[in-house]
């Protein structure tokens, strides 16, 4: 078993910018976690190949939590590779399925009607984003101290980011998968983007999980790899 990541590199408001989804390789099978933004399944599918493997044996996608950065292009991946089973927490669930309104976009709603004049046009942009996200049927519902993946990975719950979050230790790997947990911010594990954090309190506790596990390596979908 290995874990390795998929660096995407792309362009965000004229600036250069970069993702960094994890792929787990367990028995010839395929684990992708998180699924980039709207449209970037042909990003996803280059990055698998570019490193040597079949998209034929993609099993799973785990979802750590629902932003439109990790559940973007979850739509499409489902459509192209229908076999795939997705899996992530009973409460995302519920959001990426459309059984209810996301908390990010009711959010996102309340930050724009407060949003000063020269900000709405993002905060327009970005509430048109989270309503037109396509919404997918979970198979696999999991929770806190789960073990998934013939037992190899432990489901791991880091609310604060959103309140479902949820991050993947590997004990037998000494690794961590942080999702928005943990962001790699110049070689230190900090807690990602507060102001989009629905729960900043729980948010601290969560990265202080993840960091007390003392793991060797945390995979950080905002900022790549930290090693100790």
């Amino acid at each position: 078993m290995k874990i390795i990541e998929l660096p995407i590199e792309f362009e965000f408001n004229g600036k250069k910018d970069y993702i960094y989804p994890s792929l787990i390789i367990l028995n010839n099978e395929l684990t992708l976690v998180d699924a980039g933004y709207p449209d970037f399944l042909p990003f996803i599918k280059k990055v698998i190949l570019m490193n040597g493997y079949d998209m034929r044996n993609l099993k799973n996608i785990i979802i750590t939590h629902y932003d439109d950065d990790h559940i973007g292009s979850l739509y499409d991946l489902k459509e192209m590779y229908p076999w795939i089973n997705i899996i992530t927490s009973e409460i995302e669930s519920k959001y990426i399925s459309g059984e209810i309104e996301s908390e990010r976009l009711v959010q996102a709603k309340e930050m724009l009607t407060n949003m000063p004049e020269e900000e709405k046009e993002f905060g327009k942009w970005f509430v048109g984003q989270l309503e037109n996200l396509k919404h997918v049927s979970v198979d696999e519902k999991v929770k806190d101290g789960d073990m998934i993946l013939d037992s190899q990975c432990k489901i791991i719950a880091t609310p604060g980011h959103t309140s479902g979050h949820i991050s993947l230790y590997f004990p037998n790997l000494n690794s961590v998968i942080t999702g928005d947990a943990a962001v790699n911010e110049n070689n230190e594990l900090v807690v990602a983007n507060p102001y989009f954090c629905l729960d900043i309190s729980s948010a601290g506790q969560s990265l202080n999980k993840i960091k007390n596990l003392q793991a060797e390596h945390y995979y950080c979908y905002h900022g790549g790899k930290f090693s100790l």
